[in-house]
């Protein structure tokens, strides 16, 4: 059985930052690529950074220059450095990491459960 449990969103004002960080446990086997999607009320759920196991990351344009992913592969963690955030960046912030678990079977999609980010003065 595979976890991914997220912390550090919370209350922060224009122009503030956060770091979230997402931990990945269990059975794990290996971890392939690693990222952050956010859903706003009433708006789809959007990709908003992802890292390789190399480490090669995508940043949405929406985020570039302000967020940044990295992530620790001997903790099994991803994090997501927000900076200079903006009120539409208000949004529930979810983990998503492909894991193969251990023993034989496919690479799987897991989700953790989300943590709200809202960023408002």
């Amino acid at each position: 059985q595979v976890q991914l449990v997220e912390s550090g969103g919370g209350l922060v004002q224009p122009g503030g930052s956060l770091r979230l960080s997402c931990a990945a446990s269990g059975s794990i086997f290996s971890i392939y690529t690693m990222g952050w999607y956010r859903q706003a009320p009433g708006k789809q759920r959007e990709s908003v950074a992802t890292i390789t196991h190399d480490g090669n990351t995508y940043v949405a344009n929406s985020v570039k220059g302000r967020f940044s992913i990295s992530r620790d592969n001997a903790k099994n963690t991803v994090f997501l450095q927000m900076n200079n955030l903006k009120p539409e960046d208000t949004a529930i912030y979810y983990c998503k990491a492909q894991i193969k678990g251990v023993g034989t079977g496919p690479v799987l999609p897991y989700w953790g459960q989300g943590t709200q980010v809202t960023v408002s003065s």
